[in-house]
């Protein structure tokens, strides 16, 4: 590891006791430390020589622009400085890390990528839900609530992929995710899962169906940073006390469809 470089660095999901050693040394390295809003403060204590910039990126929330990240980042290279560029979950995993790498390519900066424990996997993880098993499925694909251009996601090729589906960033968009998906054709009854800030000491799981899912979230108040996740081994997840409550909300719902 040397100067006048820039590290890009997957935090991990939440927990810090999930960072990589190898980010661990390249923050204690750092001389400067650009930080997203979802990474835990308490990574920070890896880089106590570091100045840090927060530059967060939060849906609904103001946001520090894509392209004065990318100058930053380019501006401190070429004054000799040590960056890490330290973000929530693994860079390449809708943590526009593959945005930042070209524009330090594009400016011949020097640049490594350091990899992170994605908040997809580990949240199900984190609730005991394989995101694969040979007796449910035969894959997970991992996609953004969302679109750039606030188009529709491709709804009935991800219902006829058969794999788990583990979204990102879409609790504001969680009735309509659950609505079109059984408009696609998944089954109303498909196990569902929501997953508010995964592996923290605060974390919180809700499982229930895809169809009453928007209206459990609802009730418990869950909001992002969540991961939501559909498919058969959604089953797999512990039961809980919390689990058996939440399933008696399930049966209140159901019985006032049916009352309906």
């Amino acid at each position: 590891m040397s100067a006048s470089k820039v590290y890009l660095i997957g935090a991990g999901p939440g927990d810090p006791e999930l960072i990589t050693l190898k980010a661990v040394k390249a923050l204690q390295l750092a001389e400067v430390v650009l930080v997203d809003d979802l990474v835990n403060p308490e990574l920070l204590k890896h880089c106590p020589q570091a100045r840090i910039v927060p530059v967060g990126k939060r849906g609904g929330c103001k946001s520090t622009p894509q392209h004065f990240i990318h100058r930053m980042m380019i501006a401190l290279a070429e004054q000799g400085q040590t960056v890490a560029r330290l973000k929530g979950g693994d860079p390449f995993v809708f943590g526009r890390g593959g945005e930042e790498m070209l524009a330090l390519r594009a400016a011949n900066i020097d640049y490594e990528i350091i990899p992170g424990m994605t908040s997809g996997l580990a949240s199900c993880a984190s609730m005991e839900v394989p995101v694969t098993h040979r007796a449910y499925n035969h894959g997970v694909t991992l996609v953004t609530g969302h679109t750039k251009d606030g188009g529709p996601l491709p709804w009935q090729a991800l219902v006829a992929s058969h794999t788990t589906l583990v979204i990102y960033m879409g609790m504001q968009h969680l009735a309509e995710i659950c609505r079109e998906l059984i408009a696609a054709g998944m089954p109303t009854d498909m196990p569902c899962m929501v997953v508010e800030n995964g592996t923290r000491a605060e974390q919180r799981g809700l499982t229930s169906t895809l169809q009453a899912m928007p209206y459990l979230a609802h009730q418990q108040s869950l909001k992002s940073p969540s991961i939501i996740v559909v498919g058969e081994v959604v089953k797999l997840a512990r039961n809980s006390q919390q689990e058996q409550d939440w399933q008696q909300n399930l049966q209140r719902w159901l019985s006032i469809g049916d009352a309906a």
